[in-house]
Order: structure tokens, then sequence, then C-alpha cells
């Protein structure tokens, strides 16, 4: 008998009883279910690795420069940019068409139709913390005028925190803002406001209106503004005055790096670095993701038609192969792009700093053209880059398990297929009836390979009728 294999069916305890699997055929059964289970979890693995190769690389590569390239020349920094010309022009087109929904009728002849679709809106949606004005209560004290209290004034930024703080001015008639590492309240800032609503849920509601289309009058400058005007802030440099508002409110010391960073803030604002030119650097960050994934499903598509027979092409498989959406290959191809633009926009903005500041760096000229979306899309794909390789390695370490379990179990199957082989009794126990129909031959030959899958020493087999004979007479 060989005693290297030893094969254990599975024994399962309900109570006080202990009960086998009913029979070789299931125990198989459930044992290869188990190894198709092991293999999706060691194949899992590669799911999660990319699998790019040189040509995408340099593709991504080529795709990250040729944006920075054009982020350079073409975005550029506030005044100086043939995009950001573009993005004014269009945002003052969309500020017309919203005044046009809220009941604006046009312009008089001869009067400029964007500054009377913002004058139309500010009359309209009028909020209390619109202090800009030489004439205004605030202006000489606390620096405020018509180039700075977008910037400076809470409850104007495009965020959470603007809404709440201009709910807030709505409902106490009141104006928050920040100046000098400071947060400032003006109380019964506009003695004439009121909230319209006859419930809270309607003053909600009309504060949220006012808030909306305040900032949709603001977004291209003022009405009396010259030339450009001063838009909003832009969102991705606001954090420097709600970091001041909220250690205001927690009672934590402001320090000068919070003063400075908002400075630095303030008089990239008063450059024209703001919502707007915020939008055009958005585009050649836009474009090269596009690219990247253009080029990611190009090639897919075009492996896929070379690898797979025509008669055996389908959509869906198409699609499955060719999609630029979540899979580890188009994740780090979009890395290398936006990494590639990174180095490229920073070189830039470098090298200007340094030629600005006469030798000396200048902070203000290499953070109005630093291309912040661009730095925030990249932190992004790193992001997820971090979080891959900690979910690959977590899973390498489960494929190992499984590789060793797989192991176990695959010798679990042999030693059931050799029960299986050496118990399948169904073939011979029919000897019995081919002895009724007197068929001894074919009878004898099943007996005898019963006793030889049964471990019968040869000399003790009953292979004919003469062997029965004799075994029965010494018996007797």
């Amino acid at each position: 008998m060989d005693t290297d294999r030893i094969v254990i069916l599975d024994i399962n305890q309900k109570e006080d009883k202990y009960s086998y699997l009913s029979s070789i055929e299931s125990a198989l059964t459930q044992a290869n279910l188990d190894i198709e289970a092991l293999n999706e979890t060691i194949e899992s693995v590669n799911a999660l690795k990319p699998a790019c190769d040189k040509i995408d690389y340099t593709l991504s590569a080529c795709s990250g420069a040729l944006c920075g390239l054009l982020d350079v020349f073409f975005v550029g920094k506030p005044g100086e940019s043939p995009l950001g010309n573009i993005t004014d022009e269009w945002f003052g087109k969309r500020t017309c068409d919203f005044a046009k929904l809220c009941g604006w009728k046009g312009a008089k002849e001869g009067k400029d139709p964007l500054k009377s679709a913002i004058g139309y809106l500010e009359r309209h949606y009028h909020v209390p913390y619109d202090q800009r004005g030489m004439g205004d209560a605030a202006s000489f004290v606390y620096d405020l005028n018509a180039r700075n209290h977008h910037f400076k004034s809470l409850a104007h930024n495009p965020s959470l925190l603007g809404l709440f703080f201009s709910i807030l001015n709505q409902f106490t008639n009141s104006s928050h803002f920040i100046s000098d590492g400071q947060m400032i309240e003006l109380v019964e800032a506009e003695g004439k406001f009121e909230l319209q609503g006859n419930s809270i849920l309607a003053k909600l509601w009309c504060g949220f209106s006012n808030w909306f289309c305040h900032l949709m009058s603001d977004i291209s400058g003022s009405s009396g503004s010259s030339g450009r005007g001063m838009g909003i802030p832009s969102p991705l440099w606001t954090w420097t005055n709600d970091i001041i508002a909220i250690k205001s409110k927690l009672n934590i010391p402001v320090n000068q790096f919070d003063k400075d960073v908002s400075d630095l803030a303030l008089n990239m604002y008063k450059e024209g670095f703001d919502f707007r030119f915020q939008t055009a650097q958005v585009i050649p960050v836009f474009i090269n993701e596009l690219i990247v994934r253009l080029l990611y499903s190009i090639r897919r598509l075009i492996q896929y038609y070379n690898s797979t027979d025509e008669n055996n092409r389908s959509f869906k498989e198409i699609w499955s192969a060719c999609k630029p959406f979540s899979n580890p290959t188009v994740k780090r191809m979009l890395t290398v792009a936006h990494g590639t633009f990174c180095l490229v926009d920073i070189t830039d903005a470098t090298i200007r700093g340094f030629v600005s500041g006469g030798g000396n760096f200048n902070p203000l000229e290499f953070f109005l053209r630093l291309n912040v979306v661009g730095f925030g899309r990249f932190t992004i794909c790193l992001y997820g880059e971090a979080k891959r390789a900690m979910n690959v390695h977590l899973a390498e370490k489960e494929a190992k398990f499984a590789e060793r379990k797989k192991n176990i179990v695959e010798n679990y199957i042999e030693g059931l297929n050799i029960l299986k082989e050496k118990y399948n009794d169904q073939e011979y126990i029919t000897f019995i009836d081919d002895l009724k129909s007197n068929d001894y031959i074919l009878a004898f030959a099943k007996s005898a390979s019963l006793a030889a899958k049964r471990g019968v020493p040869e000399n003790e087999q009953l292979k004919n009728k003469s062997d029965i004979d004799r075994h029965f007479t010494k018996q007797k």
C-alpha cells in the first residue's frame, strides 16, 4: 500500500456528530471550485499592475511635454495669456446669457452689453458684504477697494466656506473679510438690506440664490470697472483666507507664514489671477488628459484587431480592451504625462522668476506662471500610484498564500482521483450478474481486476474457475 500520499475527506461537525462528504465525486467538485477561486486570487495581482511598454511611456512623456509648451506659450501669466483672453470672453458671454435667464432684456443702444448685464445682476441680487467703493465705511480703515474686496471678502469665495459666510452675512446683515492676517466683522454692514423669505427654508433659498447670482455678476468684473475688471478669486488660492478664518474662529493664533501666503495670494489676485485665469490653466491639463487616454485607446484598438479574428470580434470585447478608464495602465501613463507637464511648467516658472527678479528669485512671478491645476492633477496621480502600490503589496501576500494552498488542494485532488480509480466498483460488481447469466469468463476477469485494485497478492488472486475450485477445496 502506498503511504506517501494521505487523503482525508472533509469532515463536517453538526452539534456532537461528525459526517463525511457524501462521495468522492462531491469532494472532487468542491476541490475544483476551490482551485478556481485560488486562481482568481493569484491572477488578481496582475490586474493591479500597469502593463505599459516603452511606446506607452514615450507617448505619455511626449504628450506631457507638448501640453507643457502649450501652457508656457499660450497660458503664461495674467495679462499675457492668449488662452486667458479667450476664457475672459467666454465668461463674459456666459454672464450675459445668465442675466437673460434672470430677466435682463439686453443693453440699450450704445451701451456695453457685459456692463449692462453685470449691473442688472448687481441690482437684483444685492448683498450686504459688497464693500468696495471709497465711500464705504470700511474702505479707509481696512484697505478695502475695488481691486481687492472680492478676494478679502470671505462670502465672495466660490467654495462651501464662502457659501456659509454669505448665508451668515445675509441673515445677520454683516460682512466678514480678511485683512492683514485678521478676520474682521462689520455689523449692520448694509442699513437697508433685508433677506427675503417668509420662513427659514425660504430665506435659505433666497440666501443661496443671492450668493450664486452675485458671484455670476462678479465673475467678469463689476459694472463700474474699466478694462478687464476684477473677477472672483481662484478657488485654489482662497484657502489662504479660509485657514485664517478657521483659526480665528477656533482661537488659534495666526502665524507669519499664514499671513505671508495670504498676502502672496492677494498680490496674485491683483495681477489678474482670478477664476477666469484659473480656467485658462485647466485647458492644457485637460488636453493632456484627453491625448493620453486617446493614445491608450488607439493602441489597444489596433492590438485587438491584429490579434482577434474578424469572426470573433464584438463591440463588448472591443470596449473592454480599449476603454481608457479604471485600469492601472492608463493611470500610469497619466502619471508620466502629468509629471512631464509639471516638469516643463516648473522649469519655465523658475527661469522667469529669476529673470524677473534680475537674478534674485521673484516668488510672485513664479506663482503667477505656475499651473496649480496641473500640479493638483499630478498630486492625484501620485496618490493613486501610492495606493495601487499598497494594494499590489497586499495582493501579492494573498497570492503567495493562495499558491501554497493551491499546491495542497492539487495534491488533495490527485489523491481523490486515486481513490476514485481504486474504489470505483460499479464496473466490476456486475460480475454477479455475469455469473447468473453463465458468463463465467467475463465474471472471472472482472473479479480478478477488482482483486488487483484492492492490492491482493497475485498468487492469491482467483482468475478462473479452476482457481476458485482449488480455493474452496482448501477451505474445506
